[in-house]
């Protein structure tokens, strides 16, 4: 390592090693990143305490020494603990929305983002939401960002079975000052949200099937297991979500849920239900909407077991 801070003088020697370090030892991307040289320059730029718009001409500087063994230290240990860069810098970004995260949450990456910035149109009308459930909350992103891009007047509920999220999403409401509007509940789906109806709802619930937990690379395994595990299909929760999704809908409300790659799993479970699949334009899928009117027809099928 001595070596190493000796012959590294800039913050671009830096990006560099650290990207062909990444490369080398054949670290995952994937938890805000898809490459190595924006890995590094993450982790660098966070180390050395500079904004993510710093301009290239400043890659040029000439680092200090504790600069140079801090940003030793924190690629070390991205490369052997293979610890996701977010749960290093515990920053994660959503929507444009800097998120606090630590490993009680799973990283935001869903790309139910792009519709939070559209303001979910042309699905639903954002005037006309007053109350809004962000089902399966995590870090809460998705009730923060909704609160603050979509439904500037709306009430939402964030609600998680675990407690340890609810205080990392309860950490990131008060950041953005949105304790008045936003509220975290403790639950198991919808068990104790009997009587509340809301306008619409959005679920990233867990959704990996037994086959795709097995196959995940080493920095997924970091994340809680309990945001990720679906039972042997992928689709444990989204059935649940189904059956009891209509009862707490108004009637012009909508559900969007995020099932990723249990797509293709629940189409088949559910063959003539006319889920709408969502398209994205910087990339994303298996996000499907059903109005409430929907849910009701097709009821009888999601209670069938």
């Amino acid at each position: 390592m001595e070596n190493t801070i000796d012959e590294l003088q800039t913050v671009g020697d830096f990006i560099r090693w650290g990207a062909s370090q990444f490369n080398k030892t054949q670290l995952f991307f994937g938890h805000g990143t898809d490459n190595a040289i924006d890995e590094a320059i993450l982790l660098t730029l966070h180390t050395l305490h500079l904004p993510k718009e710093t301009p290239e001409i400043l890659w040029q500087s000439r680092l200090t020494y504790q600069e140079k063994s801090q940003l030793l230290e924190i690629f070390q240990e991205r490369i052997e603990k293979r610890l996701p860069t977010p749960y290093l810098t515990h920053e994660a970004w959503f929507a444009n929305l800097r998120f606090y995260v630590d490993d009680r949450v799973l990283i935001p990456r869903s790309p139910i983002a792009e519709l939070i910035e559209e303001r979910y149109e042309p699905w639903i009308d954002p005037e006309v939401v007053t109350r809004m459930l962000d089902l399966c909350t995590g870090s809460g992103c998705i009730a923060i960002a909704s609160a603050l891009l979509a439904f500037p007047n709306a009430e939402i509920d964030a609600v998680d079975i675990s407690c340890q999220a609810l205080e990392v999403a309860d950490h990131n409401i008060e950041s953005y000052g949105l304790e008045k509007r936003v509220y975290t509940v403790f639950s198991d789906l919808f068990t104790n949200l009997k009587g509340i109806h809301y306008d619409l709802i959005v679920s990233n619930p867990p959704y990996a099937d037994a086959k795709e937990i097995s196959n995940m690379p080493e920095e997924y395994h970091h994340e809680p297991m309990i945001g990720l595990e679906a039972g042997e299909d992928g689709l444990f929760f989204v059935k649940r979500i189904l059956r009891e999704a209509f009862y707490h809908l108004t009637p012009n409300g909508i559900l969007i849920v995020e099932v990723g790659a249990s797509q293709e799993a629940l189409i088949e479970y559910y063959p003539v239900v006319p889920f709408t699949w969502l398209e994205f334009k910087h990339g994303g899928a298996g996000v499907f909407i059903l109005t409430a009117e929907q849910l009701h027809q097709y009821a009888a099928i999601f209670e069938e077991e």
